[in-house]
């Protein structure tokens, strides 16, 4: 690995951009069954939070270094205090619309026995006075930063992304997008799209051999006016399509025991090379091997750059 490229980390400037969100645990021992219904009784021992969605992609991007900005939409409410108090600790500059009226989106896991016994979800679209006011925020932040990151949950709060990128390419930015839902239309114009196996075969339809794989992946590509597309392929590794050209990189977990936030890892990591100066290549192999560490942690963890280097 380039020692300049590494050390060219910490001046990369990321501006993540999506749906943000709590995750909470608690965990706790079954010692038997309830006489209200026939479920197990978890008697909580312990507790824990993290950072989710796109508030776990800017946590990626911080511990690699990098200067982080967050952009995104919560409560006015407990879960939302926390996240700001976890985001500034990280170092990460937190721009968290609070909308009054709507809870700040939390996943509960209640876990017993070393396994996770129910998640319970707590999530409200944003009212469009607070999407508004993101969308003016994101014009003032953009010219700031080298890398614009989106990353959508479908929560509803990047229903503004087409005007976004429209906004950050014509300012000559390096925009990448973890994408969710049926249309990808809305990210035309973006530098790199990073979709998991079944995202893409919701948008392209189910391939037969490889050769099917990269027409579609190509034609996509081409219609979305993007410079590449990742494809992440659990354990067949990645495929980068680039104009007339496919590069596939192998797996890189040794074992594999929770692919939870593995795909904020790849592209937390991926924003950080682009944004040091690497080329695609150089950036989706340094993300695939990050992705083969991440697998092998618990929950949605995050890489350093100490391990990375290792």
């Amino acid at each position: 690995m380039n020692k300049d490229l590494v050390s060219a980390w910490s001046n990369a400037r990321i501006l993540v951009v999506g749906d943000v969100m709590l995750d909470r645990y608690w965990f706790g021992e079954v010692n038997r069954i309830s006489p209200e219904a026939p479920v197990p009784v978890v008697r909580v021992e312990r507790k824990e939070e993290r950072l989710g969605g796109a508030a776990n992609v800017a946590r990626n991007i911080a511990s690699l270094g990098a200067q982080t900005a967050l952009l995104g939409v919560t409560g006015d409410d407990e879960p939302a205090r926390v996240m700001d108090a976890m985001l500034r600790e990280m170092g990460i500059a937190s721009h968290l619309n609070r909308d009054p009226s709507i809870s700040t989106i939390v996943k509960l896991r209640v876990i017993g026995r070393q396994q996770q016994l129910v998640r319970i979800d707590f999530e409200e679209a944003p009212t469009d006075t607070v999407l508004r006011d993101k969308l003016t925020q994101f014009n003032t932040l953009v010219a700031d930063y080298d890398v614009i990151l989106f990353s959508d949950y479908a929560k509803g709060s990047l229903v503004n992304v087409a005007e976004m990128i429209a906004t950050a390419r014509k300012l000559g930015k390096r925009i990448l997008v973890d994408p969710k839902g049926d249309d990808f239309q809305r990210y035309v114009g973006a530098s790199l799209l990073t979709p998991n196996k079944s995202e893409l075969v919701r948008i392209v339809g189910q391939w037969k051999n490889e050769d099917d794989l990269t027409a579609r992946a190509q034609k996509l590509r081409a219609e979305l006016q993007l410079e590449a597309l990742l494809l992440t392929r659990s354990e067949e590794g990645m495929s980068l399509y680039r104009d007339g050209e496919v590069t596939h990189f192998p797996t890189m977990a040794r074992e594999v025991f929770d692919v939870s936030g593995a795909g904020d890892t790849v592209i937390g990591t991926l924003a950080v090379m682009l944004g040091a100066g690497a080329s695609l290549v150089e950036a989706v192999t340094m993300a695939n091997r990050a992705g083969g560490i991440v697998v092998g942690k618990l929950g949605t963890a995050t890489v350093t750059r100490e391990e990375l280097l290792g």
